[in-house]
């Protein structure tokens, strides 16, 4: 049996709306960081599952998305290095705090893989899963949908910034409604190399990317036009001392008509979930 409940946890100053789902015996404790813009509920089921075979979980949303929205998103001071360094620490506190005496490991999709050498705590983690996460270099990505790509970065979010005080992005099926600064960072890491490298040593001066060496496995689809293979590479280069595992998923050979960024985790592809299964009972 599961308990599901919704908690508040403690954010420098502010508070995060997260969700704990807790079996009757932990095997150890896994944190689901969400993509960019996409809220806790879109993770349920795969916690549910996770739970249903002895983990306890954690989702949450991050500052300005969802239930962690205080206030007008125009006005929330939120960016990618606030999510990671403030949010995602938090959450991992909030995690080990629920779940004393056991191991603690990390579901990444997308930009919830890329910002884990932000969080401060990032040692504590036992291993790391990352879901279609990748770099999402623009350079990297293939025509057509890098004319979509370049179009969304380049020429939406700086005049919806400069329009409404963030980021329209539900308006072209992108998420949530995005902060202004998350938004920027965003499309400056992704006009560069190494996602979030472009701001070491400018906006960034103290990290982790080059001191984790936990074991990583890294799951993305064939038919991700974001997280292709290149890209997946170019991010994990940035973690320079992971053992890396990277393992492709074509959704025609497993029998899928599609899988993209996002669907990896519908409970119409439960039989995925299996490799998060195999990986965290091999880790815990």
């Amino acid at each position: 049996m599961v308990k599901t409940s919704n908690i508040d946890i403690p954010c420098a100053g502010t508070s995060l709306a997260g969700t704990l789902f807790r079996p009757n015996a932990v095997k150890a404790a896994i944190m689901i960081a969400p993509a960019t813009g996409i809220k806790k509920t879109f993770y349920r089921s795969f916690a549910q599952f996770l739970a249903e075979n002895g983990y306890g979980v954690i989702c949450y949303d991050n500052e300005g998305i969802g239930d962690s929205q205080n206030g007008p998103v125009s006005q929330s001071e939120a960016s990618l290095i606030s999510w990671g360094q403030k949010d995602m620490t938090a959450v991992l506190d909030a995690l080990k705090g629920a779940f004393p005496g056991t191991t603690y490991h990390l579901v990444g999709h997308s930009a919830g893989g890329q910002l884990v050498g932000l969080m401060d705590n990032a040692r504590d983690l036992r291993s790391l899963f990352n879901v279609a996460c990748s770099s999402g270099s623009l350079r990297n990505m293939e025509f057509p949908f890098r004319v979509q790509a370049e179009f969304f970065m380049n020429a939406f979010i700086p005049a919806s910034n400069a329009l409404f005080g963030h980021t329209k992005s539900q308006w072209v099926g992108m998420g949530e409604p995005l902060p202004k600064q998350v938004a920027a960072q965003w499309r400056e890491w992704c006009n560069g190399s190494g996602y979030v490298a472009v701001g070491l040593g400018k906006t960034i001066h103290q990290h982790h990317y080059d001191a984790l060496s936990i074991p990583s496995r890294w799951l993305y689809a064939t038919d991700d036009d974001i997280a292709n293979e290149a890209n997946v590479r170019d991010m994990i280069r940035v973690y320079s001392r992971l053992e890396s595992e990277v393992i492709p998923l074509d959704p025609r050979a497993l029998g899928f008509p599609e899988i993209g960024h996002m669907k990896f985790f519908s409970s119409k592809k439960k039989e995925l979930w299996e490799y998060a299964l195999e990986w965290f009972e091999a880790q815990s």
